[in-house]
C-alpha cells in the first residue's frame, strides 16, 4: 500500500496556464496509427499517452487539448480506434491515443493482440514520461480499469487519472466518485497523487492539463 494523499489538481496560475496555452497553440497533426512494435516512430521527443476504456471521452479531450475538434476521432461504436495514434505536439512532443479498452464486441484474438502491442509499448518507450488514465467520473474505477492500472504498475509507468465529464454531476456526487477512486488508487505505487477533473463540453481542466503536460521532462 502506498502513504499517497492523492489531491485534486490546482489550476495554473496565469503565467503558468499562458506558458501550456502557448505549448498547444503550436501545430498538431496526425502522425501516423502503429499495429506493431516495429512501426513506431523514433523516440526522439517527449511522449504522453492517454489510456481509457471506450465511450470514457478520450477523443474528446484530446480534441479540446489541441483545440482541434476533429484531430482524434469520436466515435460512438466502443474499440473503433484499434491502433496507437500518434500526434505531434510542435516539434517538442507526441501526444498518444492508445486503443480503449473494455469492449465487450471485440473478438478475442483481436483483443490479445491489443494487450500484448500495450505491454510492449509501456515497457519500452523510453520517451514515454507519463500516462494519464481517463475515468468516468459518473462511474468511478470499475475492474475493467484496474486491468490497465496493474498493467501500468508492472511497467513502471507513472500515470495520472483525468476524471471525464465532471460536469455531469453535482458536487456531492463527484466528491464520492474522488473519494472512490482516491481509494483504488492507494494499492498503485505507480500512480501520481494529483487527480485532474475535466470537462471537455465545457472547457474544464483544459488549462490544467495543459500545464501538466507543459512542465513534463
Amino acid at each position: 500500500m502506498t502513504n499517497f494523499t492523492f489531491q485534486i489538481a490546482e489550476e495554473p496560475t496565469p503565467e503558468e496556464g499562458e506558458n501550456g496555452r502557448v505549448l498547444f497553440a503550436g501545430e498538431t497533426d496526425f502522425l501516423k496509427g502503429v499495429v506493431a512494435m516495429d512501426g513506431m516512430p523514433p523516440a526522439d521527443r517527449l511522449e504522453v499517452c492517454f489510456a481509457g476504456r471506450s465511450n470514457v471521452g478520450k477523443s474528446s479531450l484530446i480534441n479540446a487539448l489541441t483545440g482541434r475538434k476533429a484531430l482524434a476521432r469520436t466515435s460512438n461504436t466502443p474499440g473503433r480506434t484499434q491502433e496507437i495514434n500518434f500526434f505531434t505536439l510542435a516539434e517538442s512532443h507526441y501526444l498518444v491515443d492508445l486503443p480503449g479498452y473494455g469492449f465487450a464486441e471485440a473478438p478475442v484474438a483481436i483483443v490479445q493482440k491489443w494487450q500484448r502491442l500495450l505491454k510492449a509499448y509501456l515497457s519500452g518507450r523510453q520517451t514515454l514520461r507519463r500516462a494519464f488514465v481517463l475515468i468516468d467520473s459518473r462511474h468511478g474505477v470499475k475492474p475493467v480499469d484496474e486491468e490497465i492500472l496493474s498493467l501500468l504498475n508492472k511497467s513502471a509507468v507513472t500515470f495520472q487519472v483525468v476524471l471525464t465529464k465532471t460536469d455531469k454531476l453535482k458536487k456531492g456526487e463527484l466528491d464520492k466518485v474522488i473519494t472512490q477512486v482516491s481509494t483504488a488508487l492507494q494499492k498503485h505505487p505507480a500512480a501520481f497523487p494529483e487527480i485532474v477533473l475535466t470537462s471537455s463540453e465545457k472547457g474544464i481542466g483544459i488549462p490544467t492539463l495543459r500545464h501538466i503536460i507543459g512542465t513534463l521532462v
